[in-house]
């Protein structure tokens, strides 16, 4: 099979299955239903298990059962149903419990409203929940970007043993593209027990999966290994797109759908004959700190950014730190759901260049 027309929704679900989830645990809400619904059919009919919780907290208490009994576990959501997870995604990366969250995000803050924003970037970057901890977090800007990163998240969240999330929108979510599943056919899975799984005694000591640390200095110890892996993550996993930034004087940092608006403001600026170029974060935490400081060099290379967000401004201040003050970083935000066109960028950047 060649490509095949989906919504990304769907494109997401199927790579899912294709990618190896054992069970995905879902409650609804708007712009994300289509995962779940698509889910409930043709997962069960690959050999997963599909539930239907009773609330978001019953859902991500449902994935903390299934990857401590070694399963790939997975779920999804938006907005307010994000946050009411997010003791649970703290609870998991506390206990070191590989998953997969997708966050397709609409307006907020509070009930909002189901269009796309991207307001939940500090939400998924910073912890989200109480204490201290990371989840990896992939921003993908086309439904074959979707559909790619599912088959990343399940290993990445192995590898490191944290929660893996993708942060989508509500855009990505509703519309529809070509994609491609060629060479993404679910495989029997030969993967060995994970070491933490539960699986009763069977001859081998017990253990435990727990995120309660009430003697001593263990949970000291504990939250400073954590340091030590986040470290390595950084150091191993960022990943950054550049567009047409060999020539660049000005760039545009944007991340998901903004991505793809960027690369017709672009397209503006360049028959105007302003070298402009993109940066894209394709993962959000870690963030591509040193590949952003390299492009800004001395000071001497680009002269200026303008990032661009459907925010009141969150992602700027990563890329303010990774610039370090080299060089001047600008905002322009499009809050509450409402998207921005290619040509309210442009003028913004006319502004800040004279």
């Amino acid at each position: 099979m060649g490509k095949v027309l989906m919504k990304g929704n769907e494109a997401l679900a199927e790579a899912a299955i294709r990618a190896g989830v054992d069970g995905f645990f879902a409650y609804p809400i708007t712009p994300q239903n289509e995962v779940g619904e698509y889910l409930s059919l043709h997962l069960p009919e690959a050999g997963g298990v599909f539930v239907q919780a009773e609330s978001e907290l019953g859902a991500i208490n449902m994935v903390f059962g299934a990857a401590a009994a070694g399963k790939r576990a997975m779920t999804s959501s938006s907005g307010p149903g994000i946050s009411l997870k997010q003791e649970g995604i703290s609870t998991l990366a506390g206990a070191e419990m590989p998953c997969v969250i997708v966050n397709m995000t609409r307006g907020g803050p509070g009930l909002g409203n189901i269009a796309p924003a991207q307001s939940d970037y500090f939400q998924a970057t910073k912890g989200g929940g109480h204490g201290d901890y990371h989840c990896i977090v992939l921003a993908p800007s086309t439904i074959q970007e979707l559909v790619d990163f599912m088959f990343e998240a399940f290993p990445l969240a192995e590898k490191w043993r944290l929660p893996v999330m993708i942060l989508g929108d509500g855009a990505l979510g509703q519309m529809m593209e070509p994609v491609d599943f060629r060479g993404r056919e679910r495989l029997a899975d030969s993967r060995k027990q994970p070491e933490w799984a539960l699986t009763g005694a069977k001859g081998r000591k017990p253990h435990l999966v727990k995120s309660l640390f009430l003697h001593g200095d263990d949970l000291y110890h504990f939250n400073l290994r954590q340091q030590e892996k986040w470290e390595k993550i950084q150091a191993e996993e960022p990943k950054l797109e550049l567009v047409a930034m060999e020539d660049a004087d000005y760039a545009i940092a944007a991340f998901g759908s903004m991505g793809r608006i960027a690369g017709s403001v672009i397209d503006l600026a360049r028959a105007e004959g302003i070298k402009l170029g993109l940066i894209r974060p394709l993962t959000l935490w870690p963030f591509p700190n040193k590949a952003i400081a390299e492009l800004v060099g001395d000071g001497t290379l680009l002269q200026r950014i303008l990032t661009v967000e459907m925010n009141l401004g969150q992602m700027v201040e990563d890329v303010r730190l990774a610039v370090n003050g080299k060089i001047p970083v600008d905002f322009f935000g499009s809050p509450g759901g409402r998207v921005p066109m290619p040509e309210e960028v442009l003028a913004e950047l006319h502004k800040i260049i004279g």
